[in-house]
Parts: C-alpha cells; structure tokens; sequence
C-alpha cells in the first residue's frame, strides 16, 4: 500500500522537522496577553526540553508516509497529581497542516498508549491550550476528559 503510515522512533536527523511543527504549535495558543514572539520562543524552548537528554523515561515517535514525516509526537512518564501513581503524559503532538484529517494524529495516540502501557501506566495525560478548540474537539474524540483547569488573568 503506497500510503501506509509507519510510527517510528524519531532521531536526532528528525529534530529539524520536529521544529519546522513548532510555529504551527504556537499559533493555536491564541494568549492576547503574550506577544508573539514570546509563545514562540516558549515552544521552541519547550521543543529543545523535551528533545533533551534525560533519565526519565520518555520517547519521541514520528508519522511517515514514503519516507515523508507527518507528524510527531512525545511521550514520557509523569506522576499523577492526584493518586501518585506513574502514568504516562503527552507533552507534545504535532501533525503537519498538510496532513491533518488523515487520521495521522490518533495512530500517534495509539502508539504512545502502547508505549505507556508497556510500562504499566493506567493512565495517559495531556495539555493542551484552552483556545485550540481543534484539539479539544479531536482529544475528545477519542476518550480524554478534563480533569483539572489551568486559568489566568491579566492584571
């Protein structure tokens, strides 16, 4: 099948496309009392962190078609802030403009359940920015539910 999507482990080669997602990232956040610049420079930031050496289990897995990437997406272990436990979290995902609506973003959800299963996690989070209803819409979708809000005020 020539449009068969594989999910693969990324590597440092890939980094530069995990990049080129970052401003697609950034423009979803939609903060009226940020500039710019500074959600961008957030992301990048954020990118580089969860691209970073750590001991902490975690993995970064990329969508391909033909040797095309698609998307990205991060995953890595996380304690649960209200029973304690280990679970897994999703600190990133990404899918190129080009490419959402195909189903790319939820075999990469797939994936990171396998990998926090694999590592006997019984529960998978996520963020998100409250103003990607997008996100919001897909996440719900496919079984998350708030849990908890995060808001903020200008003053």
């Amino acid at each position: 099948m020539e449009n068969l999507v594989v999910i693969r482990e990324a590597q440092k080669s890939d980094h530069s496309f995990i990049f080129e997602l970052s401003p697609y990232l950034a423009e979803v956040a939609q903060l009226e009392w940020h500039t710019e610049a500074a959600i961008q420079k957030m992301q990048d930031d954020y990118i580089a962190e969860m691209l970073a050496e750590t001991s902490q289990p975690n993995a970064t897995f990329i969508a391909e078609s033909n040797n095309v990437p698609l998307g990205f997406i991060h995953v890595r272990t996380h304690k649960d802030s209200i029973s304690g436990e280990t679970c897994g979290t999703i600190p990133l995902l990404a899918v190129s403009p080009k490419s959402q609506g195909l189903g790319v973003g939820k075999l990469l959800i797939e994936h990171a359940e396998k990998w926090a299963k694999n590592l006997g996690c019984r529960l998978l989070h996520l963020e998100m920015f409250a103003n990607n209803k997008k996100a919001d819409s897909f996440y719900k979708n496919i079984g998350f539910k708030p849990e908890t809000v995060h808001m903020i005020k200008p003053i």
